[in-house]
């Protein structure tokens, strides 16, 4: 009976989505966060989107959010809730909310779903995601450049192609710079832990890493590099400035805030259309933080070059000769990857060492 009912009130409010807005009618903004908003990284930048899209829109919108819903049937149960209350557009914002948005979205097809980072789509389903590894080319760089005992820890969290790009593109900028460079890298399996994230940045630096860089979301690991004292780091999603100007000496910052203005407007217009984004640092989808004073000058002069070099399309990161870990060749001389190979990514690149989890 309870099915029943559900399936019934979701068709209803499917039906209603479906016949336009009155201009006294806000339009409903739904977010699903994988973290808490206060998490200083990825789920923080999000809100700050969501933020943006009441101070954009004032009284046309009204925007609800829930935090720190796990990836998997808490999510389909959290996306489907949303759907239930009335919301018209809902964002979820984490990979593992792919398929979760997607049975919600067949359920619901006259609700709007758009779903960052995954790659599955239907008619009222978007997928949008920045060129993170743009800013880990950079990263990389100055990472490459500064360490003193060539060993750079890399806490990743699950190993999908968004955080193997990242992993890849910051290992072959410090490569260039410095051939002795080592990467070490800590699966931690989770996007945000912060316990865990501090333990993984500490055993890295006990062995001997200088630089930690991280895809997690938490600043645990800039606090634990404070700690150690002679390491330094790079905030992540946001630019965790409060650690700077050392440890934090730079960051790559999401800034979602046009896309989530410009997907609401296509809302209220009624010319939202399901599409695949995929911007990066030209677009601003992707900020480089400020450099600190940590940095010496002539590195962040090369740092600021190589991001106006990927910005005006001149270097692409991924530029041949590279080869796979295992030797063979990927990209030849002078050969740029293709973002179908790059949105797949299942391996590393040659020189780094250790496998891939499954």
């Amino acid at each position: 009976m309870y099915r029943r009912t559900l399936l019934a009130s979701a068709a209803a409010l499917a039906m209603s989505a479906g016949a336009g807005f009155a201009q006294d009618d806000p339009v409903k903004v739904g977010f699903i966060y994988v973290g808490p908003i206060g998490d200083g990284g990825w789920t923080y930048e999000h809100n700050e989107g969501r933020l943006a899209v009441e101070e954009h829109f004032g009284d046309q919108v009204e925007t609800v959010y829930q935090e720190s819903v796990p990836e998997g049937a808490d999510a389909e149960r959290a996306i489907t809730q949303m759907a239930l209350s009335g919301a018209d557009l809902i964002f979820t914002t984490s990979f593992g909310y792919m398929d979760p948005t997607m049975a919600v979205a067949e359920k619901f097809p006259d609700v709007k779903f758009e779903h960052a980072t995954g790659y599955k789509r239907a008619d009222n389903v978007s997928t949008y995601s920045a060129r993170f590894y743009e800013g880990r080319a950079i990263q990389g760089h100055i990472a490459g450049s500064m360490t003193e005992t060539n060993k750079i820890g890399y806490i990743a969290s699950f190993p999908i192609p968004e955080v193997i790009r990242g992993i890849n593109a910051a290992y072959l900028h410090a490569k260039k710079v410095n051939p002795e460079v080592e990467f070490s890298i800590v699966w931690a399996y989770t996007w945000f832990d912060p316990a865990k994230e501090a333990d993984a940045a500490r055993a890295l630096i006990e062995n001997g890493a200088d630089v930690i860089l991280q895809h997690t979301d938490s600043t645990a690991p800039q606090a634990a590099a404070q700690e150690a004292g002679g390491v330094i780091t790079f905030g992540q999603a946001s630019d965790m400035a409060e650690f700077g100007p050392e440890p934090r000496v730079s960051s790559i910052i999401d800034n979602w805030a046009p896309y989530y203005i410009d997907r609401v407007q296509a809302v209220i217009d009624g010319s939202w259309e399901s599409v695949d984004t995929w911007d990066g640092i030209a677009p601003g989808m992707v900020e480089i933080g400020e450099i600190s004073d940590a940095v010496p000058a002539e590195v962040k002069e090369e740092a600021l070059a190589l991001k106006e070099s990927i910005a005006s399309g001149e270097y692409h990161p991924f530029t041949g000769p590279i080869n796979k870990q295992d030797g063979s060749v990927w990209l030849a001389e002078g050969e740029t990857a293709d973002d179908g190979t790059l949105l797949g990514m299942d391996f590393y690149v040659e020189g780094l060492t250790g496998e891939i989890p499954n």
